[in-house]
């Protein structure tokens, strides 16, 4: 690029010269202080753009996870941008069209199967050093390692785990004359005993709910069920696991009375967040719900009791499971410093030191990923805190997780099964119906994606 200075400019770079001239014919101290001012600077660090979708009392969290990886090294400086989570899909996907992605980017959505297929991520694997993909493989819980992958590459590497539990009130199992630390050990007990806990007014009308099982994604994995064969590579739907569970949902919500069930959760407060849980006002004695609500009682229902005990399968079933959605890590496509995005990365994610990394985690209030994480001072310090999570630790570390299937079409399948078990839960088709149609929509998808010429 050519520049033309103006008459300032001449005049300017005149002056200059004049002044260097000046100090030259200076004597030995002034020469010292050219040669202090002569000095060679430090070489500016690499820019890394990190985009994610965390705001409220979470920024200053995540910028302290900034602050501390970029007094780590000097080589990179993470620049983090907070991006509204309605607007972050197509925020990321039109800068990846455009060919201007962030380096690296947090994702909630599931859909790392469908974005590796499109090809706007940057496979993982291919960056780690054979220490760390060892470390990865084998320190870390299954549903770490397990996850993040398609077709064979890590496209997103996880980060945080959600995984559900059952939450109960001790004062409404000691009015029932059920013992509080004594929790069913069986789905059939925890289903009788919610029986016993219901509560219902003059009219008939419920003002309490012991225990009201809705979700299919949530129960199939008690039952033994699933969405997906990793060995065969292959989506289950119609199998006789996942309609034991879809029977189970039906039938307990027929026993209860829908109708009711319905004229009693309309009358609870339409936020179900914070405060306005409706768990914390005793409308519910057991739910099942994320392991994010300890903290939420810490801040919201302080002084209130409660304890958390995992799911308990029905017999035959599978003990310590649970459905899990994960956050991921991931570098786009076209990223200009994916080298110093995976630095980061790694350092967050605990991959060359889980004891550090489980600090991070103690102060998002997130699930460890590796034994080493679960037992450093700081991840002990913050279970000492809320004993609540032990029980989330648990099936954390459980091989009985069920996640969204590693598949091109991930969001597609999973508004749909949500839309057959409702479908079924409110008593418009049966559970055999519900999954064969499940069933055929979905091999319908998979037909027209085949003739547009995507992978299956």
């Amino acid at each position: 690029m050519k520049f033309q200075l103006s008459k300032a400019g001449v005049m300017g770079a005149a002056a200059i010269l004049a002044l260097g001239a000046a100090i030259t014919g200076c004597g030995q101290k002034s020469a010292a202080l050219l040669s202090v001012s002569a000095a060679p600077q430090a070489q500016p660090r690499i820019p890394v753009y990190y985009w994610h979708m965390w705001s409220a009392q979470w920024l200053p969290v995540m910028e302290h996870i900034v602050s501390e990886f970029n007094a780590s090294q000097t080589k990179y400086e993470v620049i983090a941008v907070q991006v509204p989570y309605g607007q972050a899909d197509t925020k990321f996907l039109l800068s990846a069209a455009g060919g201007d992605p962030p380096d690296v980017m947090a994702q909630w959505t599931q859909a790392i199967g469908s974005w590796g297929q499109a090809g706007v991520l940057e496979p993982l694997e291919t960056k780690m050093t054979p220490a760390e993909r060892q470390r990865f493989s084998h320190d870390t819980y299954p549903v770490f390692h397990d996850n993040g992958w398609y077709k064979g590459h890590l496209y997103g590497l996880p980060l945080a785990v959600d995984v559900y539990a059952c939450y109960y009130r001790p004062d409404q199992f000691r009015q029932a004359g059920l013992d509080p630390d004594r929790f069913p050990d069986t789905l059939e007990a925890l289903t009788d005993a919610g029986n016993r806990l219901n509560q219902v007014d003059t009219d008939g009308r419920y003002t309490r709910l012991g225990f009201l099982p809705q979700g299919l994604t949530r129960y199939a994995p008690a039952f033994g069920g699933g969405f997906y064969d990793p060995r065969a590579d292959r989506v289950l739907l119609d199998t006789p696991a996942n309609k034991r569970a879809l029977d189970y949902l039906t039938q307990t919500g027929n026993r209860l009375g829908m109708e009711r069930v319905r004229r009693f959760s309309a009358g609870l407060k339409s936020e179900n967040n914070g405060a306005d849980w409706p768990f914390i006002d005793g409308s519910f004695t057991v739910t099942l719900d994320g392991e994010w609500r300890v903290m939420q009682l810490a801040q919201f229902a302080p002084e209130m009791e409660y304890r958390v005990a995992p799911l308990p399968p029905p017999r035959g079933g599978k003990p310590l499971a649970s459905f899990a959605s994960i956050d991921y890590l991931t570098i786009p496509a076209g990223a200009k410093h994916s080298e110093g995005a995976w630095e980061f990365i790694k350092f967050w994610a605990g991959i060359d030191n889980p004891e550090r990394a489980g600090a991070f985690n103690a102060s998002f209030g997130w699930l460890p990923s590796s034994p080493r994480m679960t037992n450093s001072p700081a991840y002990q310090a913050y279970l000492h805190k809320y004993p609540q999570y032990h029980t989330f630790v648990q099936l954390a570390a459980s091989p009985n997780l069920v996640t969204t299937p590693p598949v091109p079409y991930q969001q597609f399948l999973m508004d749909r099964i949500q839309s057959r078990d409702e479908l079924a839960e409110r008593g418009s088709v049966t559970p055999k119906e519900a999954l064969a149609q499940l069933e055929l929509e979905t091999g319908r998808e998979r037909s027209r994606r085949k003739d547009l010429g995507y992978d299956q």
